[in-house]
């Protein structure tokens, strides 16, 4: 890695030209089903397929869009049996090594070759997880790569497990933000992900990579005495993922509160976002705090400047269908818990915030207005907005999409419904595996792609609740 290597983004759907990402490591493997939930999985996954049939997918496209020289003529040679997918694997001599698709444990590998950071690290992750004295001592003494993959899977090399996986570490984007060239870190609203946001404040700390950044890195603090708040005070608590921080334009933050982010969270992020002249204008969009909807990207993605991917549930159309009966709208009126709000601040008037009525709304705003989209806004709808496939198709991520650039996005093979109504907004539909086909032998280029929706296999990886904007921390994205 370079140190001069710059970090930037600006933007959801500019072409996206370096990632943060985590190929699946053998901790998804032991998840068990009474310990499932507890590390925020739906049911116990099976790893090889995610791994062979789905993720390496994933893996071969970000390169062939992001870094082609990397894999470009090599795909005969990398699928081989016998090759074991080593060129999957960050501690193996052939691993593909881009500085553009980053892989999160190489540079966590890359950190604990300075011993002073190694031992540090070890102290604080066994203090976490309620080590003894002797066990850390025993990992100061294993060799940089090998303790990155223990610290991750939670196992030694003769695979005794001396603390848990943290699977949901392949959800790069919920570690941490880059909002312009600033990197905003996550406070972990659940147990399970605490260790991730120790090896990552670590890695954006201390690796080179992101050394244009050691003096932009945020940190939330939690609020004055909260220690001395009752432990049902959800609000007051600091916790922040990124799948619910969104950058849309250059001057326009979006912060969801959710069932992981706060509001104490997002007046915070409110604050030190116009005090830092990261934004003009906030939006914090508070979803209900259900596990069906999580993070704001689980409801809404862009797509095109002129184009999002949202669920119904929060739309025009949703609301006129219960105006049609007044006894059934009255009857059916959300409580203020379950019900969609969002606010929009400035910061040249931060007193009198904007209520904006829907998601729709506010979605149509920021096309027209921040990216001055000539053409109408459009929206494609989960499930084609037809129940039950519209509540079916966002559990498995369907409003979870990812734009490698404008127009380009990948979501998954499973949701049918969704995948009709982007045809029936002109999109060009192909599987992973036809298009990388069709980019090794040089029949497409990512370059000349344009309104395609690229269908990835998804069997296991939707158990696991996220999709590809969840498994994605863009670190640079040319601008808008």
């Amino acid at each position: 890695m370079h140190a001069d290597q710059k970090i930037e983004v600006t933007s959801e759907t500019g072409y996206l030209r370096r990632v943060l990402v985590h190929t699946p490591d053998s901790g998804l493997g032991k998840v068990v089903p009474s310990k499932a939930q507890d590390w925020l999985f739906e049911d116990i996954v099976h790893l090889e397929t995610i791994r062979r049939g789905e993720y390496d997918h994933y893996t071969k496209l970000l390169l062939y869009f992001l870094d082609p020289v990397k894999i470009k003529g090599k795909l005969k040679d990398i699928d081989e049996p016998a090759n074991n997918r080593n060129f999957y694997k960050p501690d193996h001599e052939h691993f593909f090594g881009s500085d553009k698709v980053v892989e999160l444990q190489s540079l966590l590998a890359d950190i604990l070759e300075d011993h002073t950071i190694k031992a540090k690290l070890a102290a604080s992750v066994c203090a976490i997880e309620d080590c003894s004295y002797v066990l850390q001592k025993q990992l100061q003494g294993i060799h940089a790569a090998q303790l990155a993959k223990i610290f991750i899977t939670g196992s030694l090399p003769d695979k005794t497990m001396i603390f848990p996986p943290i699977p949901n570490f392949i959800f790069t984007r919920d570690i941490g933000i880059v909002i312009k060239d600033h990197i905003l870190l996550n406070k972990p609203a659940k147990t399970a992900r605490i260790r991730e946001a120790l090896l990552t404040k670590y890695i954006f700390f201390n690796h080179p990579l992101f050394s244009s950044c050691y003096n932009n890195i945020i940190e939330l603090a939690e609020a004055d005495h909260h220690f001395l708040m009752p432990a049902d005070s959800e609000d007051k608590r600091v916790t922040l993922e990124g799948g619910d921080v969104m950058v849309v334009s250059e001057n326009h933050l979006l912060v969801g509160v959710s069932e992981r982010t706060s509001m104490e969270a997002a007046y915070q992020v409110i604050h030190i976002a116009f005090d830092k002249g990261l934004a003009e204008k906030v939006s914090v969009i508070r979803i209900p705090r259900k596990r069906d909807y999580m993070h704001i990207d689980t409801i809404f993605t862009q797509v095109k400047k002129n184009m999002w991917v949202m669920l119904g549930n929060f739309s025009k159309t949703a609301i006129h269908q219960e105006n049609a009966d007044p006894v059934q709208r009255i009857l059916n009126t959300p409580r203020k818990e379950d019900a969609l709000q969002i606010i929009q601040f400035h910061k040249a008037n931060i007193s009198n915030p904007v209520h904006i009525d829907n998601l729709e709304d506010l979605l149509t705003d920021i096309s027209v207005n921040d990216l001055q989209c000539r053409e109408k806004p459009a929206f494609v709808y989960s499930g084609n907005n037809e129940f039950p496939f519209d509540a079916r198709e966002q559990w498995t991520d369907s409003c979870n999409l990812l734009a490698l650039k404008e127009g380009v996005v990948l979501g998954y093979d499973r949701n049918n419904k969704t995948t009709e109504a982007f045809e029936a907004q002109g999109f060009h539909v192909i599987h992973a595996k036809e298009l990388i086909a069709r980019l090794e032998a040089g029949k497409a280029d990512p370059a000349t792609l344009r309104d395609t929706l690229i269908l990835m296999p998804s069997a296991e990886l939707s158990r696991a609740r996220g999709g590809f904007h969840c498994m994605s921390m863009p670190l640079l994205r040319d601008k808008s």
